[in-house]
């Protein structure tokens, strides 16, 4: 069975929002940039004015590989991906809905969710 990701104080907005399959980015309210995973500062200008804003949930693929062997909550083969959203922030997840062997570098995906025991969810991608 998957292990729960902890939650704390600055990530559960963020969680929260998965509940509801949305996903939210962190943006800093005083230079403007967006941030992912989410921080206790922001990490272009420092600043501490920390907000949320409604990601459009799609990106492109950055980078993968194939992993062949399996962990709890994972059976192999799957694919782990660096996704860079349309907003500028890069995330780390799971590439599902294709064979494994057919993802490339540089493809249009979309997010869907994985749902967690505790009604959280997981933003996965899957080609758009």
């Amino acid at each position: 069975e998957l292990e729960l990701p902890p939650v704390d104080d600055i990530t559960a907005p963020w969680w929260d929002a998965t509940r509801n399959h949305e996903l939210i980015i962190q943006t800093c309210n005083g230079c403007g940039s967006k941030q992912h995973y989410p921080r206790a500062v922001c990490v272009v200008c420092g600043g501490m004015d920390l907000g949320w804003s409604p990601a459009s949930g799609v990106g492109v693929v950055d980078s993968f590989t194939v992993v062949h062997r399996g962990l709890p909550g994972f059976d192999a083969p799957y694919v782990v991906a660096r996704v860079r959203l349309a907003e500028g922030p890069i995330v780390l997840t799971n590439l599902i809905d294709q064979d494994v062997d057919a993802w490339v570098c540089d493809v249009a995906v979309s997010v869907r969710w994985r749902d967690l025991s505790d009604g959280r969810a997981l933003p996965v991608f899957g080609p758009a």
